[in-house]
C-alpha cells in the first residue's frame, strides 16, 4: 500500500483515479492546482505523486520544478501531451515517469510498482555494498554520496543509481536493456530515457560526449565506465 498524491484538475479523470487506486488499496489525497499541491507535500509525506500537466493556475512542469525543490517524492507526469522535446525535459527536470493519456489503470498500476520499488531500494532496503572508487570518483552506495577529486556531486536519485551502478563494474560494457532493467527496473522502455540521463550525468562530472573522459557510449552496444587516461606529460 502507497500514499498517494493526484493532482489532476479534470474531475472525471481525478474520479476515476481515486477510484482505483483506492480500490488498490493505497491510500489517495486529490487536488486540482498546483499551489494546493506544493501545499499538501509540504504537509503531508506521500510515497508518489501522479501529477497532470494542463493545471488551471500553473503548468506541471513548473510545478514539477517546484516540488522538487522541496522533496525527492517520486513523480509520474500524466499528461495528454506526446511532444518528444517536452517529455525530454520534464525528464530532466526530475520527473521519474510519464504516462500519455489515455492509459489503462493496469499500465498506470504497473509504473507506479516499478517506480515504488526503486524508490524503497534508494531508501535503504538494499543490502550495505563497499565505497566504490574508479579513478577520481568516489562513490558510496550506502550513504548514497559521491565525489569527484574530493568535491561532493549534486546528484538527483537516477543519477546516482545509474552512476553506482556502472561504477560497480567498471570498465565493462552494460547493454542499454541491462541498465533499463536494473536501473529503471523496466523490461523495455525508450533508450532516449538512458540517453537523457547520461547526458545529465556527463555535464556534473564535467565531459561531454564528444569528450568523455568516464562515462563512454558505444553505438549499438551500450555504456561503460572507465577511469580517464592520465594526461600526456609535457
Amino acid at each position: 500500500m502507497a500514499s498517494v498524491l493526484v493532482v489532476e484538475d479534470d474531475q472525471f479523470v481525478r474520479s476515476a483515479l481515486i477510484r482505483h487506486l483506492t480500490e488498490a488499496a493505497h491510500t489517495v489525497r486529490s487536488v486540482g492546482t498546483a499551489l494546493e499541491a506544493l501545499r499538501e507535500v509540504a504537509h503531508f509525506r506521500f510515497d508518489v505523486v501522479i501529477l497532470d500537466l494542463g493545471l488551471p493556475d500553473l503548468d506541471g512542469s513548473e510545478a514539477l520544478k517546484m516540488l522538487r525543490g522541496i522533496t525527492d517524492v517520486p513523480v509520474i507526469i500524466a499528461t495528454a501531451r506526446d511532444d518528444e522535446a517536452e517529455i525530454v525535459r520534464l525528464l530532466n527536470d526530475g520527473a521519474d515517469d510519464y504516462l500519455t493519456k489515455p492509459f489503462s489503470v493496469e499500465h498506470l498500476s504497473a509504473r507506479m510498482a516499478a517506480v515504488l520499488r526503486r524508490a524503497r531500494v534508494t531508501a535503504g532496503e538494499a543490502p550495505p555494498s563497499n565505497v566504490l572508487q574508479v579513478g577520481g570518483l568516489c562513490i558510496d552506495p550506502l550513504r548514497r554520496q559521491a565525489e569527484l577529486d574530493g568535491a561532493r556531486l549534486d546528484l538527483t536519485r537516477r543519477e546516482f543509481d545509474l552512476l553506482a551502478f556502472l561504477a560497480g563494474r567498471p570498465g565493462v560494457v552494460v547493454p542499454r536493456k541491462e541498465l533499463l532493467a536494473e536501473v529503471w527496473q523496466q523490461s523495455y522502455g525508450d533508450d532516449q530515457t538512458i540517453d537523457v540521463h547520461l547526458s545529465w550525468l556527463r555535464r556534473k562530472l564535467g565531459e561531454t560526449a564528444a569528450r568523455p573522459r568516464y562515462l563512454h557510449t558505444l553505438r549499438g552496444v551500450g555504456v561503460k565506465l572507465e577511469p580517464p587516461l592520465p594526461e600526456p606529460q609535457l
